[in-house]
C-alpha cells in the first residue's frame, strides 16, 4: 500500500475513533470502570526510569543495523540497513505505551507473558518487572535479538526467555506445550493473514480472563479487518480500541462489551 495512501487511511480512521470515543461517565460495566481508573486513566504513573535511560542511549546511536523485512513494510525506511536510533525512535513501543502495557500487566497480576516482536527489548524490559511474572518474547530478526540480549543481561533479569527464529515456525512449537498464558502482545506481523493465525495459536493456551494485545490495529486497511474480525471472535467477550492497538478479553463474564477509549 503506497504511504500516502496509508496515511490518507490512517487519518480518517483516527477522526472516526475520536469521533466515537467515552471517558469514564459512559461506562456502566464495573470491571470496565474499574479497568479504566485502575489501568488507563492513570497515564502519569509506571514509567520505569532506568529503562528510559536505554531507550535515551539508543535514541543517540549511531550504530546501523540490517534487518530482514518480515512482517509489513516500514513505512520509515527504503533500506533494510537503519540507523539503530531510527528504529528505537519508530519501531518501539512509545514510554507512554510501555507505561501502559506494564500497568495491564500488573492490574491482571499476570504470570505468563508471551510477546511477539521483541525488537530491541523495552516493551519486553517494562513486562519483565510485573511481579512473579515470566515473558516469552520472539524475535525473527537476529540483530535485534542480540541488542535486545544486551539490555536483558544488563539489567540481570531471569525472567525473561527469547525465542529467536521466524515466529511462523517458533510459535507453534510453544502451543505444543501445556502453557496457560494471562497476557499476549502481538508486535510483530503487521499483516492480515499473520496476524489472524498468530491470534489463533494464542487463543489455545489462553486463562479464561486472558488478555491480547493487538498493535497498529490501524496500521493498514487489512489490519483494521483483521481488527474487526478479532474482537467480533467467538472466544472474545470485550474489546477496548485504543486506535494505536486494541484489547481482546476472554473473560465470558464481560458478555460481549466493546468500548472505544484514548489515550
Amino acid at each position: 500500500m503506497h504511504s500516502l495512501a496509508r496515511n490518507f487511511f490512517r487519518a480518517q480512521k483516527f477522526i472516526n475513533h475520536w469521533l466515537h470515543v467515552v471517558d469514564e461517565h459512559s461506562i456502566h460495566s464495573p470491571f470496565y470502570f474499574d479497568f479504566y481508573n485502575q489501568v488507563l486513566k492513570p497515564t502519569a504513573s509506571g514509567k520505569i526510569s532506568e529503562i528510559e535511560v536505554v531507550r535515551n542511549r539508543l535514541l543517540q546511536s549511531t550504530e546501523q543495523i540490517t534487518l530482514d523485512d518480515l512482517g509489513a513494510p516500514s513505512p520509515h525506511f527504503a533500506s533494510t540497513t537503519r540507523p539503530l536510533s531510527k528504529i528505537a525512535a519508530t519501531s518501539a513501543s512509545t514510554p507512554k505505551m510501555c507505561a501502559f502495557y506494564y500497568r495491564l500487566a500488573t492490574y491482571l497480576q499476570a504470570r505468563t507473558i508471551v510477546e511477539l516482536g521483541t525488537s530491541v527489548g523495552l516493551t519486553t524490559l517494562y513486562l519483565a518487572h510485573t511481579p512473579n511474572s515470566k515473558v516469552i518474547t520472539f524475535e525473527g530478526n537476529a540483530p535485534l535479538v542480540q541488542v535486545a540480549n544486551t539490555h536483558f543481561e544488563y539489567f540481570n533479569l531471569k525472567n525473561i526467555e527469547l525465542v529467536p527464529g521466524n515466529i511462523d515456525q517458533t510459535l507453534p512449537r510453544l502451543v505444543q506445550h501445556p502453557v496457560k498464558i494471562d497476557l499476549a502482545l502481538m508486535d510483530a506481523n503487521h499483516r492480515y493473514a499473520p496476524t489472524l493465525r498468530y491470534f489463533n495459536l494464542l487463543a489455545r493456551r489462553m486463562q479464561e480472563q486472558g488478555v491480547i494485545i493487538v498493535d497498529d490495529i490501524y496500521y493498514s486497511p487489512e489490519m483494521a479487518t483483521a481488527w474487526n474480525e478479532l474482537k467480533n471472535h467467538p472466544l472474545i467477550y470485550g474489546s477496548v480500541d485504543l486506535y494505536r492497538f486494541g484489547i481482546l478479553f476472554f473473560n465470558p463474564a464481560l458478555n460481549r462489551q466493546h468500548y472505544v477509549w484514548s489515550i
